[in-house]
Order: C-alpha cells, then structure tokens, then sequence
C-alpha cells in the first residue's frame, strides 16, 4: 500500500522556497505521492448572500483561499524531486478543455519520468464553470466523453475523435506522456460517481472513515465486476486526517483502510490549525514515525 500526503493548498502560501522544501520533505521521508486539490477560481461570498454551492451544505472554499494550480504545480515538482508520484485528487475536468488537459498532462509525465496520475471530478463551483465558459449542467455527461478522448490523445500519435462535445479531426498531441493512458482516477460521494468510477477510472479517492466506508467500497467493487473488470486492479485510496497529539489513532486508521485492501492511504495535514510549509512538514514527519512504528 502506497502512502502518500496531501499537499497543504490553503495553507502553505506563495513562497517558492516553502513549496520546494514540502516536496523534498515529503520524497526524503519516505513517502510515495503528493496528492493536490483543485480549484481555478474561489467565489466572493459577501455579495452572493442567497449563492449556495451544489450539493454541499456549506461553502468549502471562497476566494480568500489559495489554491496553486495542480498541474503546473507538478510540472515545477517534476523537476525539484526524483521518485515523489503526484496525484490531482481532483482536477476538476467538466470545467476544462480535454486536449489542453490531455497537453498538460502528457507534458507532466514526461517531465517527470512517469509519475502522473490525473484524478478528476465534476466539482461543486458553478461560480468557476461560469467563469471558464463551460456547461455546469451537463458537466457528469460530458465529463465521460473527456475520459475517452484523453485516453485516446494520450495513446495515439493521429486521432480522430466524434463525440456530442468533442471534434478532434486527424490531429495529436506531442510528445505523447509516458504512461500510455495515464492512469485516471475518480472522486466524488455519490451513487452515480462510484459507478461512473466502476465503468471508467483506474481508481477511487474515498474521503472518511475507512469502517464507516467499509460496504461502500465492497459495493464499488461489486460494480467494477459488473461492469466485466478486474476489481483487484482497481484501485482504491483512503484518506486520514492529521491532528497533533492524535497520532495513534491516525495509525489505527490507515490500517483500517490496509485491512480492507487500500492501494493507496493519503495523510491530510491540511485544516489542522496549521500554516506555513514548516508547520506541515514537522506533521507530516511525526506521521511518517508514528507508521512506521506500526506493527
């Protein structure tokens, strides 16, 4: 089982120097991945009192919250560390151009030897789908169509793609990724993303409590089968979340998420009270340590 940490986006700010020493920290310690959220653009509430985000009950983010842009992010990482994988965990694809994704991509893990792999979701921000120009409304439809046209820019020097939303006429990118496809991965909470996941994704980014998640992810597993896949490929990451002094039940949840066959376990220092790249890594070390003591 890989282990990986989730970079701090909202609260390791700006400083090149600080997001450098994270990922060095995080590849000399030992760990697998970094893992990026994403958003392109954060909303200004104060003048949008009646404005509530689709299907969350609060507002998780606003614009006074930093995000660095995950894909150059990597691209910069790509160069700064040797083994350290990066996951986006999720680009947030609907709101996005699939070649100009399918470009970015490729050129990341080419950069990087390999080390890609592009989790993506539909997202919750009409307020960025707006912005980007694209339909907030047909995002889940249309986001099944990119998966397929990027792994087919991605496998293909010449492709001619038709789909409801995509023309691609005799045309490629270069150069081609070295992962040919890079594996894609899905996020999500409902029904219909874990089944989308099932027929589609490499994987699944669970969020919670690996007990309480337990029949969720044997369900999943079940929908890979059913959709004529092998479920032992699928693979499947848990997420826990840091909290100082509370390492022992922090190991205790990534062997819940061992115990029920994770392939990957994300340690999250973000929304811990924490700031500045030095506070994370001091976290993300204690919880380097406190695994490895485990059993």
């Amino acid at each position: 089982m890989q282990i990986g940490v989730t970079f701090p986006q909202t609260e390791i700010g700006a400083d090149v120097g600080g997001v450098r020493a994270y990922a060095e920290a995080a590849e000399a310690l030992g760990y697998d991945y970094v893992l990026a959220y994403d958003h392109v653009l954060g909303a200004e509430v104060r003048s949008r009192l009646e404005w509530k985000p689709t299907g969350a009950r609060t507002i998780p983010y606003t614009h006074a919250d930093m995000f660095h842009e995950p894909l150059t992010l990597f691209a910069y990482l790509a160069g700064v560390t040797k083994r350290l994988g990066m996951a986006t965990g999720v680009l947030v694809l609907g709101q996005r151009q699939t070649a100009l994704v399918a470009k970015q991509a490729a050129e990341v893990d080419v950069l990087s030897g390999g080390r890609l792999r592009l989790g993506v979701g539909l997202g919750w921000n009409d307020v960025e789908y707006e912005s980007l120009g694209m339909d907030f409304h047909t995002r889940g439809r249309r986001v099944e169509e990119q998966v397929a046209a990027l792994r087919a820019l991605w496998t293909q020097e010449v492709v001619t793609f038709k789909g409801r939303w995509h023309a691609i006429t005799a045309a490629g990118i270069n150069p081609l990724p070295v992962q040919r496809p890079i594996p894609i991965w899905f996020g999500g909470t409902s029904e219909q993303a874990y089944k989308r996941a099932a027929r589609l994704g490499d994987g699944f980014f669970f969020i919670g409590d690996a007990k309480r998640l337990a029949a969720t992810v044997a369900q999943v597993r079940g929908w890979v089968t059913g959709a004529g896949r092998d479920a032992a490929s699928f693979g499947i990451e848990g997420s826990v979340q840091y909290r100082e002094g509370e390492l022992e039940r922090l190991r205790a949840e990534v062997e819940g998420w061992r115990a029920l066959g994770a392939s990957h376990v994300t340690v999250q220092t973000m929304r811990a009270g924490l700031q500045g790249a030095a506070a994370h890594i001091k976290a993300i070390t204690q919880a380097k340590a406190a695994l490895a003591a485990s059993p």
